[in-house]
């Protein structure tokens, strides 16, 4: 089977890219949104604050026993119809029982003469005009500023209380201005303000040049704060993703690698396979058809050429043979106890015989040091480092073999001074089927499974394998067998 593997991975960076891009677009909707959300506050606290703390003037006013009424142009006009209002104090009644009570204010809106006299139709309208709110606060601001000066520490005050309400107790400064001079100003203790800070006006009289003047810290950080529940969700939202993504690729490349190899397996396969098979048979057609039976030796070399490629291709389906056992959990070992030196000797000098190359064997082992272990399947692991050891070794092959006892039970070594392996590749030479690749050389027979069959069968022994290698220097192997299964 075959992947388009590229452009799928094409595909899923752009859908990750396109959906991290979304994400962005409305985090920063979501950003901008909250900005102006409390940048509305803030313009509603001034407005709230500055409306109690004329209420304030007017209650104070009320106690004092003075009274009386100011007719107010508040200079709000629609359709050429300007609006009047009257603010009046009433004066403090003294009830039957000694106690006092107060009208604090009466607030009635009037049109031009000419016009419908609805005044409750037209208080509706002015009411729910946020511009005509504004006009009717600065009216009635002009009213009460002749009654009673602004209290501006109590301004301050209750500004600070609003802000509270909305989330913004945060250090800020309030400075009022008349025709554009500042007559005062109030700041939280120790607050200077910075180059990034932000002016927040709110005109209280009937110039642009008569307003109180917020300054803050622009508001990013209690932004932040705010949408970091939404904004962590969407990086743990967009992490997962990005590990399944990672993950889908991963798994997609890994099986078009392993496709590849599993081809590359049953190529090599059947040239391992065909060869004993062709070899045999080539010795079997001459001791038939070239009378090679009738000369004693030469049928002995024949039947023994015979034997050994059929030992050999034995042994190929054996490890075949094992890998699918393995696979279906239903493989298990005949363990017995098997003394290492002899094995081990036996086992270098059947391929130092079979080498087709030169070779010398080097054996550091106890005498009687033993293993608990299936015969076989021990033997094919030390038999495959052997022969890996000579496949990608040079012309002079000096192969060192030890086994030694350790304090959590029995290590094998068997090291080379072969073409060693490269660092990067060390780490898959255990994978099924995989092969070390050497370019376009094609020079050293496998089929990728000697590795992966050794690996294999240790575990299945309890211990484990390595391997440490330097290129232009060798390989060395090491098998470690815990006490318990020695």
């Amino acid at each position: 089977m075959k992947f388009p593997s590229r452009r799928i991975v094409i595909l899923l960076i752009l859908s990750l890219a396109a959906l991290f891009g979304y994400q962005i677009y409305w985090l920063s909707g979501l950003y901008r949104s909250s900005i102006k959300s409390k940048e509305s506050e803030i313009n509603l606290a001034l407005q709230k604050a500055d409306y109690a703390e004329m209420m304030e003037r007017l209650r104070t006013v009320s106690a004092s026993g003075r009274h009386g009424s100011l007719d107010l142009d508040t200079g709000w006009s629609e359709d050429n119809v300007v609006s009047h209002v009257t603010v009046r104090t009433d004066p403090i009644v003294i009830n039957e029982d000694g106690s006092k009570s107060i009208s604090v204010t009466t607030v009635q809106v009037d049109r031009n003469a000419g016009e419908d006299n609805d005044n409750s139709q037209y208080a509706y309208a002015i009411s729910n005009s946020q511009e005509s709110t504004d006009y009717y606060q600065r009216g009635m601001h002009a009213g009460v500023d002749i009654l009673a000066e602004v209290n501006f520490h109590k301004l301050d005050s209750l500004l600070s209380m609003m802000l509270d309400d909305y989330g913004l107790n945060v250090p800020h400064r309030l400075q009022m201005l008349t025709d554009s001079t500042m007559v005062a100003t109030i700041s939280t203790s120790g607050y200077e303000p910075s180059g990034r800070a932000r002016n927040y006006d709110f005109i209280y009289g009937k110039t642009l040049a008569d307003k109180y003047e917020l300054t803050i810290e622009p508001l990013t950080g209690i932004v932040f704060r705010e949408m970091s529940g939404v904004i962590a969700a969407s990086l743990i939202l967009f992490l997962m993703l990005a590990f399944s993504f990672w993950f889908l690729v991963h798994a997609m490349l890994k099986q078009k690698s392993l496709e590849e190899m599993k081809s590359d397996f049953t190529n090599n396969i059947t040239h391992e396979l065909k060869t004993p098979v062709a070899v045999a048979y080539a010795a079997n057609d001459a001791l038939l058809n070239f009378e090679a039976g009738n000369d004693p030796a030469k049928r002995r070399e024949y039947l023994e050429i015979s034997q050994s490629q059929l030992k050999k291709l034995e042994g190929m389906i054996e490890q075949i043979l094992s890998m699918s056992m393995e696979s279906r959990k239903t493989f298990e070992l005949r363990k017995e106890d098997i003394t290492l030196k002899p094995l081990l000797q036996t086992l270098a000098e059947q391929h130092r015989l079979s080498a087709e190359k030169p070779c010398s064997f080097h054996i550091e082992a106890e005498d009687d040091l033993i293993i608990h272990a299936d015969r076989f399947h021990f033997g094919n692991v030390i038999s495959n480092l052997i022969e890996n050891a000579i496949k990608y070794s040079g012309d002079a092959i000096n192969i060192i073999i030890r086994a030694k006892t350790t304090s959590g039970g029995v290590e094998i070594s068997v090291k080379d001074n072969g073409i060693g392996i490269a660092p990067d590749k060390q780490k898959h030479i255990f994978d099924k089927f995989y092969r070390v690749p050497t370019g376009d050389i094609h020079d050293v027979k496998g089929y990728g499974l000697g590795l992966y069959y050794a690996k294999t069968m240790v575990e299945k022994h309890g211990g484990t394998i390595s391997v440490s290698s330097t290129l232009g220097k060798g390989s060395e192997f090491r098998i470690f067998i815990p006490q318990s299964f020695c």
